[in-house]
């Protein structure tokens, strides 16, 4: 009996292999009419979604992706541009979407114990005290958008932007206008990963001015447009006085603007706001957001090349940084 695989699972159905990912996720961002045809393929086919690794387990070795952050569209974006650059390596791709308050290392795990996994990429990953339990992996692992080097892992990997130096270039365009009441919306800031980094850059900025950040108004924040909007609400009717917000993802930072203009606070006049990712939607808001564009297509490439890279040659630790673009718009202004 023929073995069928992701790939021919989009062939037949006449969509793409980030769709059928979608499908097996269960993922809502799918019409029904599609979701219909796809399952019927898979139907037909005897395509086995197992329920922990969303994927086909088979003796033929896979390719793990698992995507932390389901409510991302920065990370869902660069998830599908990885499963699109996905075919330069021979191999089925087990994809997994879990919340950003799950455990993708634990997760990781779960996938090498259901299938013959040849290496795994993180989207979105944290690298905190939880990374010890891929310890003894002996595959390539990628972390993109977060840089690994302080990953007690042998065989670590990844492409990111530098966080820290964007999040200090973002501090100083907020000094440069004046504004000395920051508040920041983010997650664990001691944490070892990306975000942690951007808060740094931001207190760099501060420090280097002789200034002390007043670190009361830090908020942690769930990557969402509500988790946005609930924060802000709450926040700013706490804390009127702060003049800007320094949002670390674009989701946050929209839901935040929908909630200062209910709260009767216009952007930039009364509050600038700055986000971090560069999706789509940064381009047409009211205002239009500023940000730091991530190179989504670049870090994708760079992943699957240097996947790909440790699989076939001496899988040699290295950890590429590339550049990010700050897009200053209309949601950035002088200080009231």
């Amino acid at each position: 009996m023929k073995i069928y695989t992701i790939k021919d699972i989009a062939r037949l159905s006449g969509v793409s292999v980030t769709t059928v990912s979608r499908v097996l996720n269960n993922r809502p961002d799918v019409n029904q009419e599609t979701r219909k045809r796809v399952e019927g393929i898979i139907e037909q086919c005897h395509f086995i979604g197992n329920a922990n690794a969303r994927g086909l387990k088979q003796s033929n070795e896979v390719i793990g992706i698992v995507i932390r952050g389901r409510s991302n569209p920065f990370l869902s974006a660069l998830s599908e541009a990885i499963l699109s650059q996905a075919d330069a390596i021979p191999g089925n791709c087990v994809t997994e979407y879990i919340d950003e308050r799950d455990d993708e290392f634990k997760t990781a795990l779960r996938m090498t114990q259901l299938n013959h996994v040849k290496g795994i990429i993180f989207v979105g990953s944290l690298i905190d005290d939880r990374v010890s339990a891929i310890r003894n992996l002996d595959i390539p692992l990628i972390f993109t958008t977060v840089s690994a080097q302080s990953a007690p892992v042998s065989r670590a990997a990844s492409v990111s932007v530098d966080d820290r130096a964007m999040g200090r270039l973002i501090g100083d365009e907020l000094l440069a206008l004046g504004h000395r009441q920051v508040s920041v919306f983010g997650s664990n800031p001691v944490a070892g990963d990306s975000l942690a980094m951007r808060y740094q850059g931001l207190l760099d900025a501060w420090s280097a001015q002789g200034l002390s950040f007043d670190h009361s108004l830090f908020r942690e924040c769930r990557f969402s447009y509500e988790a946005g909007y609930e924060c802000a609400l709450a926040f700013f009717r706490e804390h009127p006085e702060a003049t800007a917000l320094f949002a670390m993802s674009d989701t946050v930072a929209v839901g935040a603007i929908r909630a200062l203009k209910d709260l009767g606070r216009e952007v930039p006049g009364d509050v600038s706001v700055v986000g971090f990712d560069g999706i789509d939607m940064s381009r047409f808001t009211v205002p239009r957001l500023t940000t730091v564009e991530q190179p989504i297509d670049e870090i994708a490439r760079q992943s699957i090349l240097l996947l790909k890279d440790m699989l076939e040659n001496k899988p040699v630790s290295r950890h590429t940084f590339l550049p990010a673009r700050f897009h200053k718009r209309e949601s950035l202004s002088p200080a009231p």
